[in-house]
């Protein structure tokens, strides 16, 4: 089921209008969840970290033993071409995927023979500067690597998110803030976090357990830049309950303000503004 609207699919050498079929019943990727993708975005005429994002769904791929078959020179080329179909002015997510096909004699691990491959692009909104989420906790935690395959952007993951959201939304949150195996904070359930105490800047050290994300790095880089003090380290819940500011980063929205985790409320704070900022300043003249 499409989240947006107005879909264009490159799909076996070709752009198609609409949402596109691509994957067969028995390619390995619809009955074992062999699939990736990754997510960027083109906002305003711009499209911020493509490149960064097209190289990650490679190697998200071969975390899951499925061959890239796109460079992300190339990837970026068709999405740069596609976008010309798609109207100026429209916020468009941009979505690489790829999944096995075919098992090897056990049918379990795939065969590097022959991959799928498809972009996406969906015209989805950005969220209006006023938005904001609050967050809750959920006993469901990210797994590490031993477990699952958290070095990749893989939608078999994904079921573990969908319940730490219907978990929390069910007690009024929109939102979950999600421990890693040693019960501290890692990201939530959709997107990295960030805290703000007297002044500076902090975020869960990359552990492994969660995607260390693209815009997340941004983020840093620019604050760093911007004088600011940033800590990647250990971070509890409680750590969060005395925050002064939070916010939560991801591609698709880039910057989401929190207003409140379980009883703790907060403001939208000058520096959750000043990220923000800073993101398109960036963005807009790169």
């Amino acid at each position: 089921m499409a989240t947006g609207q107005n879909i264009r699919t490159y799909f076996n050498g070709a752009w198609h209008d609409g949402d596109t079929m691509i994957m067969r019943a028995a390619d390995h990727g619809a009955w074992l969840g062999t699939s990736v993708f990754d997510g960027a975005r083109c906002v305003n005429g711009v499209s911020p970290d493509l490149q960064a994002h097209c190289a990650r769904v490679n190697r998200s791929a071969e975390a899951l033993m499925i061959t890239p078959t796109m460079t992300a020179d190339e990837m970026v080329a068709l999405v740069e071409d596609g976008l010309r179909g798609c109207g100026d002015g429209k916020a468009i997510y941009i979505r690489p995927m790829y999944w096995a096909i075919h098992g090897d004699a056990s049918a379990i691990v795939p065969d590097p023979g022959e991959t799928g491959f498809a972009i996406c692009l969906e015209e989805i909104p950005m969220a209006p500067d006023t938005a904001s989420v609050t967050l809750g906790r959920t006993r469901f935690r990210r797994p590490v690597l031993e477990d699952a395959v958290v070095n990749a952007k893989a939608g078999c993951l994904y079921p573990n998110n969908a319940r730490m959201l219907a978990e929390v939304r069910a007690r009024g949150f929109g939102n979950a803030l999600v421990a890693d195996a040693m019960g501290n904070v890692a990201e939530s359930a959709t997107a990295n976090v960030f805290m703000v105490k007297d002044g500076a800047v902090f975020t869960p050290v990359a552990n492994g357990t969660f995607l260390a994300g693209i815009t997340r790095a941004r983020h840093m880089v620019n604050l760093r830049a911007d004088g600011m003090e940033v800590h990647e380290t250990v971070l509890t819940f409680d750590d969060f309950t005395d925050a002064d500011e939070v916010f939560l980063s991801g591609n698709m929205n880039k910057v989401t303000p929190v207003t409140g985790f379980e009883d703790a409320s907060y403001q939208v704070g000058p520096v959750t503004r000043r990220v923000r900022e800073m993101y398109w300043d960036w963005a807009l003249s790169s």
